[in-house]
Formats: structure tokens, C-alpha cells, sequence
């Protein structure tokens, strides 16, 4: 039986989601609310609007098919956030530069399907695969386990990126089909976790002491953040957390500001544009103290 999701991104030929040249689903929904996020369209598990302001050209298309004032001519175009309302935004399509589109679709795990499979021989010679992203991919556990059940009769390397903030039977559901986990853990300070994710850290450390008991491959990852998780007693923390769990696979991901300009396009306030990414010499520092400990940061030759 087909199972239906809301999927806000495909992405092909990546390369930094998982071993080999893969295909990254991108499924709606976050219970997180990370600051430096450089996806916030993916937070609501719902379709949303989305409007690239450097796309307009002022036609007033919108204005005059939105049907309950979601955008007004103020000085250009004004957006109205508290109108619109995500089971009515087909009046976007009137838009001829896609300056306004929405963010998240319903799509069928066979319409998924259908696109990971354009590119199944990259995967063969790579030794690639499907990564399934978001938001939280796991807050649709169902349409994921028929996608990863799906792809995993096909011979495909399967991998799950998640925050672990899910319940365990979310997990359960994923694991027989799931070659590889990518383990977010922000902070070993669950204060600090809360501070700036708007969660603690709690579930997080406990699914992953579960699901290492399960034998399986977990990579976990870690975003560096100037001023919130950037000191080397910080990531001292966590390797000390991934020994205890016998985890050999650890990298930090690098502060950037590259999704910045999304939130603008979303209607979410920013509180990041001032903070600054570590020079090159800091985070190389911060990996080559990572593997004095025998944890692997290379996602092809992990222990």
C-alpha cells in the first residue's frame, strides 16, 4: 500500500549526506528550532509560503489572486504571514518568476521512488545511495519506512539524518531498512541544548545509547557554533559520550550563514546575521583533536 508524505526537497548528486554520490529526500516537519537552522522552510510539517524577494518583478500577479489579502502593494509587495494558511495556497501559481512558491508537497513513496531510481547507477558507481533529511525525517516514520523498505529491495545504500528528538518507535520502525544513521548531537549540555534548540537533550541522548546497542551504524555529527558549542571542552564532552557508546564515527559541521536569506523568504526572524564562522585553522584544529581519539571524521573510510 502507498504511503503518502510531504516532502519539501529532492536533491540529486549530493556528496555530504552520506558515503558516495546520493539522493537526498527532504521531508517537512522539525520538532527543533535550532537558531543557525539553514533550513527553516522544512519546520512546519505543513506546505508554506515562500517568497524569494529578488525573483519580483512587481507585476502584482499575487495581489490580485490571493483571495483573503495574504499580499498587499506597500512599497513593492508586503506578506502577510498570519493569512495565509497552507490548505489554501494554490493562488501562488499564478506567479510568473516563481518568486512566490510553497515550500512542501504531498508526494507518494512510488512518486519518490520514481526519482531516486533516475539515478541508480551513480549509486552502484559510487557506492552511493538515498539519504532521507529534513526537518526531521522521522516525524513521518511511516512514509520513511516505505521509502527505505522500498529502496532497500532495490540493493540501495539507505541512511536517516535525525536529530534523535523522535520517539523510539519511530526508530524501530526505520532500523531494519536504515544502512546508516547521521546522528545530530549539538550539545552534551542539555541547558545549553535548550537555549538554542527550544529542546533538551534528554530523548536525544537516550535513543542514542539505544540505537548504538543495536549494533548499528551511526555517524554522528556535531554544528559548530561560535559562542554556543565551539570549545574543545565542548566537543571533549561529546567524544567522551560517543566512547562510553562505543561510537567511532564523529565530525563537526562548520557554522556558515548560507541559509540565511531563507528565513526573510519564510517570515521567521534571524538572530544569527552577526555571528561569525571559525577560520579554517580553528576547525581543522577541532578535527585533528577529534581523531587523537580514534574516531574517524571521514564519512567514506568511517571505523
Amino acid at each position: 500500500m502507498e504511503k503518502q508524505g510531504n516532502v519539501f526537497d529532492i536533491q540529486r548528486y549530493s556528496i555530504h549526506d552520506g558515503p558516495g554520490i546520493r539522493t537526498v529526500v527532504f521531508l517537512k516537519g522539525c520538532p527543533l528550532r535550532c537558531k543557525w537552522c539553514s533550513n527553516p522552510e522544512s519546520w512546519q510539517e505543513y506546505p508554506q509560503l515562500f517568497y524569494a524577494a529578488s525573483r519580483c518583478i512587481g507585476c502584482m500577479s499575487c495581489v490580485e489572486n490571493c483571495p483573503n489579502g495574504e499580499v498587499t502593494a506597500e512599497d513593492g509587495l508586503k506578506i502577510h504571514w498570519e493569512k495565509c494558511r497552507h490548505e489554501n495556497l494554490q493562488w501562488t501559481d499564478v506567479c510568473p518568476t516563481k518568486a512566490l512558491s510553497v515550500k512542501g508537497k504531498p508526494m507518494t513513496t512510488e512518486e519518490v521512488f520514481s526519482e531516486i531510481m533516475k539515478d541508480a547507477a551513480f549509486y552502484r558507481r559510487s557506492n552511493g545511495g538515498v539519504t532521507l533529511s529534513g526537518g526531521e525525517p522521522l516525524l513521518q516514520a511511516d512514509f520513511a519506512e516505505g521509502l527505505l523498505k522500498m529502496c532497500k529491495e532495490e540493493g540501495i545504500h539507505t541512511a536517516v539524518e535525525t536529530t534523535g528528538f523522535v520517539s523510539r518507535g519511530n526508530l524501530e520502525k526505520v532500523l531494519p531498512y536504515t544502512n546508516l544513521f547521521l546522528y545530530d548531537l549539538k550539545s552534551a549540555d542539555s541547558r545549553v541544548h535548550k537555549e538554542w534548540t527550544g529542546v533538551d537533550n534528554h530523548k536525544i541522548m537516550e535513543n542514542l545509547q539505544w540505537l548504538a546497542g543495536q549494533g548499528t551504524d551511526i555517524f554522528v555529527r556535531t554544528p559548530m557554533i561560535p559562542g554556543v558549542n565551539d570549545k574543545e571542552q565542548d566537543i571533549l564532552d561529546i567524544i567522551e559520550i560517543l566512547q562510553r557508546n562505543k561510537i567511532c564515527n564523529y565530525d563537526i559541521l562548520p557554522f556558515h550563514q548560507y541559509g540565511s536569506a531563507k528565513y526573510t523568504s519564510c517570515g521567521i526572524e534571524y538572530t544569527m546575521q552577526d555571528v561569525k564562522a571559525h577560520e579554517e585553522e580553528y576547525v581543522e584544529k577541532i578535527r585533528n583533536m577529534i581523531r587523537s581519539y580514534q574516531l574517524s571524521t571521514d564519512m567514506e573510510n568511517r571505523a
